[in-house]
């Protein structure tokens, strides 16, 4: 998975996902739950490669960044709880892919109990 088009595909699989481009600045796109409109994947263009924030709990964002020199603290977000996954053919598909879905599943909408 190296380019924008690949996660938005991958992304607009899970349900009720879609895709915006929220600010003037085209290069960012944004994917988000139509339920509750949150952002689980932001997908832009830095330093000649794709990147995806995605969220992840604390201890998940800092094992995958102590095991990929291509995933950082986010950029423009809470580093805590969001990473940036650098496309740059270094972090197996797999990883990207279960980086996302988790992304995913953190930000649907709370059920009730």
């Amino acid at each position: 998975m190296r380019t924008r088009e690949s996660v938005i595909n991958y992304c607009l699989d899970f349900p009720n996902a879609y895709e915006d481009y929220p600010f003037s600045d085209h290069n960012w796109t944004v994917m988000r739950h139509k339920d509750n409109n949150k952002v689980f994947a932001w997908i832009f263009e830095r330093e000649g490669n794709i990147w995806v924030n995605v969220k992840g709990t604390p201890e998940w964002c800092d094992f995958h960044r102590a095991a990929f020199e291509a995933i950082v603290p986010a950029y423009h977000l809470n580093k805590t709880h969001w990473n940036s996954i650098i496309l740059n053919g270094t972090v197996p598909e797999d990883n990207i892919k279960a980086m996302i879905t988790d992304s995913y599943e953190l930000t649907l909408k709370k059920k009730r109990k």
